[in-house]
């Protein structure tokens, strides 16, 4: 039995490459829509669509878990998806609950990165509330960053002018924390970290829904001893040409890099 992981596009690859540095012996399946990516831009009613079309594929090929590793989908589907399967399906939601815990190091504001449609939902809305008891988050849609990395050009000078572009409006000595809250961002953090002041934080979800994924295996007892391999599909189709299963692999070595 597979662990399923999906996501509009390559950004989940970020949460599945932390998931085999816990579980490196489980087998995986990885689905990327890339046939409507990105999410971000479009409506909540069209974004649930694909994701339960999605979902449902993925449910109908021997998985004994799901990850959502799409912030976008986990903000709009994730309940209603928990309501449809007996399995676990577990999403990713921005960093803001340690963040705001750096406060009490930094004692600095912090600077939430995402996507237009995260940061309009009602469930990112909640959790800011629920956290924020000081004023001190703030946030940003980089819409951008998920076409470029969709593109494949994550240090062309095109990303470092867009960043600079749409960073122009923040003071950016008043953060001390960067949420990535986008699974297409960490590709980033290179080229983000070079426009913030040193010592800056840099947070995502992935390592924390890669530790609640090994969490419930454990608890439900579904480790198996598998071999690490990969599964690929692209929108429904299984990604057998070498050049985009080696694409794939070259992203997961440049996570390695990071």
């Amino acid at each position: 039995m597979r662990i399923g992981f999906f996501d509009s596009g390559i950004g989940g690859i970020t949460v599945l490459h932390q998931a085999l540095k816990l579980l490196p012996n489980e087998d995986y399946l990885f689905y990327a829509d890339t046939k409507n990516v990105p999410y971000g831009e479009k409506t909540k009613e069209e974004v649930k669509q694909y994701i339960f079309q999605a979902v449902q594929f993925i449910a109908e090929q021997q998985v004994k878990a799901i990850v959502i590793a799409c912030n976008t989908a986990t903000s709009v589907a994730i309940e209603e998806l928990r309501e449809r399967y007996d399995f676990p399906i577990l999403g990713i939601e921005p960093a803001v609950k340690p963040a705001v815990q750096k406060w009490e190091i930094h004692r600095k504001k912090v600077l939430v990165l995402a996507t237009n449609l995260t940061l309009k939902e009602e469930k990112f809305t909640n959790l800011v509330k629920r956290l924020d008891h000081r004023d001190i988050v703030d946030s940003l849609a980089l819409p951008g960053l998920v076409t470029f990395a969709e593109q494949h050009e994550f240090k062309d000078e095109l990303v470092k002018s867009y960043l600079q572009q749409e960073l122009s409006r923040f003071d950016l000595c008043q953060y001390g924390t960067v949420v990535l809250g986008c699974t297409h961002f960490p590709y980033f953090t290179n080229v983000i970290k070079e426009l913030f002041p040193q010592g800056t934080d840099f947070i995502s979800g992935s390592i924390g829904t890669a530790n609640n994924l090994k969490r419930i295996l454990e608890c439900d007892q579904l480790l198996e001893s598998g071999s690490g391999h990969i599964a690929f599909y692209n929108s429904g189709i299984r990604v057998e040409d070498t050049a985009t299963l080696e694409r794939y692999g070259q992203l997961l070595r440049m996570l390695d890099e990071l």
